[in-house]
């Protein structure tokens, strides 16, 4: 027997990993500014200008401080 519910969690795709800067630091929560021109908020802690990887709403490390080429599709 299949579990349903299992199946049913694979047809979801999983959130994107996000690489951003810090822009804003506040209580537990920052706001990362995204290469495209978007900001969202994220929990954990980091340094002011710091790049950082950002995956459904949570820091989840330090990015390297790479340059950034944009190529739109």
């Amino acid at each position: 027997m299949h579990n349903i519910y299992e199946q049913f969690r694979q047809l979801i795709p999983a959130p994107p990993l996000q690489a951003g800067t810090v822009i804003d630091v506040g209580s537990g929560v920052v706001t990362v500014a995204l290469p495209g021109g978007g900001r969202i908020k994220a929990r954990g802690s980091a340094a002011l200008g710091q790049k950082v990887f950002v995956r459904d709403d949570a820091i989840e490390g330090i990015a390297p401080s790479l340059t950034l080429e944009i190529i739109e599709i």
